[in-house]
């Protein structure tokens, strides 16, 4: 297949397979109104705030305290879009998330993750992401992005089905995790879920690996959050089967986005990692379709 160019899936792959993923979903939060209708902050002491006009959520990091928001409402299947504006300059050693994540014993929770790690002035962030299903993750695959995330706001999506959980980025999907719970593969199906977003310092290992410290002369760094929307599933829970296209296939297209996103701008795959699999003994939804 042909790479395309940046520009070309922007302007080209991004509607349409934004389009086909949201056919079927029933959206019951949407950015019209007040973020803190569906947000709260809730951790920081006092280093997250909502705009005046109540449409963007701030959240803020010094050398004492990182802060933190999540959703006031949980999800069994949902899709999550949450526009997010990276901290700028040097970030380095600092961690912005948006993620899904259940509330039960942590021995046996599920989880979604994006992370997004700083890095020095002029170097690309890092999305990291993970999926974590009855506690147990370590399948993380990272990438970088195909523009400055700090500049303005881009759009990030969680799209968790019966079927698949797909991660997207401005439309396009850059991950899909399937359901292999089948074949002895853990995949979140029970347990609901929140929406949480944060920022913190992690200058141990986020950046370059930890070699690249937080500078605190930047600080206080800012992360900023608008247009969160969710949809849901119209199948019942622990049905086997979705209904109104949810959970479905992607198609050629998605499929195309998805090979250029990874061919492209991957940079790390539990499922090649030799060094932590030696023998060839990688996990076994690496080799299932």
């Amino acid at each position: 297949m042909m790479a395309l160019s940046a520009s070309s899936s922007r302007a080209c792959v991004l509607p349409v397979v934004a389009l086909l993923l949201l056919q079927g979903l029933s959206v019951f939060a949407a950015g019209d109104g007040r973020i803190d209708d569906v947000l709260e902050v809730t951790w920081g002491d006092g280093r997250g705030s909502v705009s005046a006009d109540g449409k963007v959520l701030s959240l803020s990091l010094d050398r004492t305290s990182g802060s933190g928001f999540r959703s006031k409402d949980t999800f069994l299947f949902a899709r999550a879009d949450m526009q997010i504006k990276l901290v700028p300059n040097n970030s380095a050693g600092t961690v912005t998330t948006c993620y899904f994540m259940s509330e039960g014993p942590w021995e046996v929770h599920d989880e979604v993750d994006l992370e997004f790690l700083g890095n020095v002035t002029g170097e690309p962030y890092t999305l990291h992401t993970n999926v974590f299903a009855n506690g147990t993750g370590g399948k993380e695959q990272q990438f970088r992005l195909w523009f400055d995330p700090t500049t303005e706001f881009h759009t990030y999506s969680i799209e968790w089905t019966q079927h698949h959980i797909i991660i997207l980025v401005d439309g396009t999907p850059i991950r899909e995790f399937k359901n292999h719970a089948d074949q002895g593969v853990a995949y979140p199906t029970s347990q609901r879920m929140r929406l949480y977003g944060s920022l913190w310092d992690a200058d141990d290992w986020a950046t370059q690996g930890g070699r690249v410290k937080t500078d605190w002369s930047h600080a206080p760094f800012l992360a900023q959050y608008r247009n969160f929307t969710t949809a849901s599933s119209s199948s019942s829970p622990g049905s086997s089967s979705s209904s109104g296209g949810f959970g479905q296939e992607m198609d050629a297209t998605a499929q195309q986005a998805l090979k250029w996103a990874r061919d492209n701008y991957m940079v790390y795959d539990y499922c090649t990692d030799a060094k932590r699999f030696p023998d060839g003994a990688f996990p076994p939804e690496c080799s299932m379709a």
